[in-house]
């Protein structure tokens, strides 16, 4: 049976949203808005048969973790005296033309991605955690409490508060066209095989600076977080400029569509989108590169003015840690629970193993994209300009 069978999704969900419980007024409650695709559907009922009586669950589902992102600004308003409900900071323009234009209490809990932690605290969107109200989370190995370990602007801080619970994690990898492959006698393995000449106009590319500075970067065997890039640009400028040459094609939202098509022979792209693909489009093979890539995680996350009990918000993140239910993630949603245990490779398609059982070795050398300074980010865009003018 296909994984994607077992996932809650707005494709089992009737209009996106699931209740469990009978919905008395003595029944304890829990409310989640989650990314589509990222929990598997059994899971929810398996959670209320932990409880007597069984809590109401109100689940919403999400299309992308952007979506998540701007419903939390949207619970985040002005004083009521305030008439025209401002914002309290600017924000882009495709965020503006995307708030809800009603008003919604906020959920216990909200899906973030790790890249939108530190704007979410530094704006006050939502509030810390007590890990020493969860009881599994020692399970959780220390990379990932380093990670969500943060200060009020958002930076990693040993000494910091726990502001989110990482139930699920992926990486940035090359999906490739087989197809394409066999008579080229090779397939890619890392990120150098991006500049190979068989695959010059081949390319898709992801339309994010950080994204393909830092797979650069990583080819010249540096952190994707680094913050001084000057040392680096003469040997940085030129293998981007080389690699601009092999891209047809650049885009955050429709980059396997080439791919597909036949348009192009590889990509680079997300392991949640790639995995999709591979489950309708045999040809398509992936690979996370051998030098390391960058990870990114979905992370449980308590709104600011969430004014009903913790209890049942610290047992779902719990109950998601447990080593039965990490597994069960890892096996049947879109990505790879953080709590490490064991898979069985006769259990998971072929296809699939390449992005679900990667090494240690690989899994150490990879990066999380975490915040930079202004002046590392204004180093970030101007290069990222300059590289991409030619094509624009």
């Amino acid at each position: 049976m296909k994984r994607r069978s077992f996932l809650l999704s707005t494709g089992t969900i009737a209009l996106g949203q699931l209740v469990v419980g009978c919905g008395t007024s003595q029944q304890a409650a829990l409310s989640v808005q989650l990314l589509n695709g990222s929990i598997p559907a059994q899971l929810t009922s398996k959670f209320t048969h932990e409880f007597k009586p069984a809590p109401q669950l109100n689940f919403t589902i999400a299309e992308q973790l952007k979506d998540l992102y701007t419903q939390l600004l949207s619970w985040k308003q002005l004083p009521e005296e305030t008439d025209n409900q401002k914002w309290q900071l600017p924000l882009p323009s495709w965020m503006k033309s995307h708030l809800p234009s009603t008003k919604s209490q906020p959920k216990d809990l909200v899906t973030l991605g790790d890249y939108w932690l530190a704007p979410a605290i530094r704006q006050g969107l939502i509030q810390p955690l007590e890990p020493t109200q969860l009881s599994q989370w020692q399970k959780l190995p220390l990379r990932w409490q380093q990670l969500v370990k943060r200060n009020d602007k958002g930076e990693l801080d040993p000494q910091g508060k726990v502001w989110a619970a990482p139930y699920s994690w992926g990486t940035t990898v090359i999906a490739y066209n087989r197809d394409k492959f066999k008579s080229l006698g090779w397939e890619p393995r890392d990120w150098s095989d991006l500049w190979r000449t068989e695959v010059r106009d081949r390319l898709s590319l992801l339309d994010q600076a950080r994204e393909v500075i830092g797979l650069t970067l990583k080819k010249l065997d540096k952190s994707y977080n680094t913050e001084q890039l000057e040392p680096l640009l003469p040997d940085l400028e030129r293998e981007l400029v080389a690699l601009n040459r092999q891209a047809k094609f650049y885009s955050s939202d429709t980059y396997l569509q080439p791919l597909i098509l036949g348009d192009t022979w590889l990509a680079v792209g997300w392991s949640t989108d790639v995995w999709r693909a591979m489950q309708r489009y045999q040809q398509l093979a992936a690979v996370v590169p051998l030098s390391g890539t960058a990870l990114w995680a979905n992370m449980w996350v308590r709104p600011q003015g969430v004014n009903s009990s913790p209890f049942l918000s610290q047992k779902w993140i719990d109950f998601c840690w447990q080593l039965d239910v990490a597994q069960q993630i890892s096996r049947f949603s879109d990505a790879t629970s953080p709590i490490p245990v064991p898979l069985n490779p006769a259990d998971i398609p072929a296809e699939e193993r390449s992005l679900l059982l990667n090494t240690s070795q690989v899994f150490h050398k990879s990066e999380f994209l975490l915040p930079l300074s202004t002046a590392a980010l204004n180093q970030y865009e101007s290069l990222w300009r300059r590289i991409r003018q030619p094509m624009q």
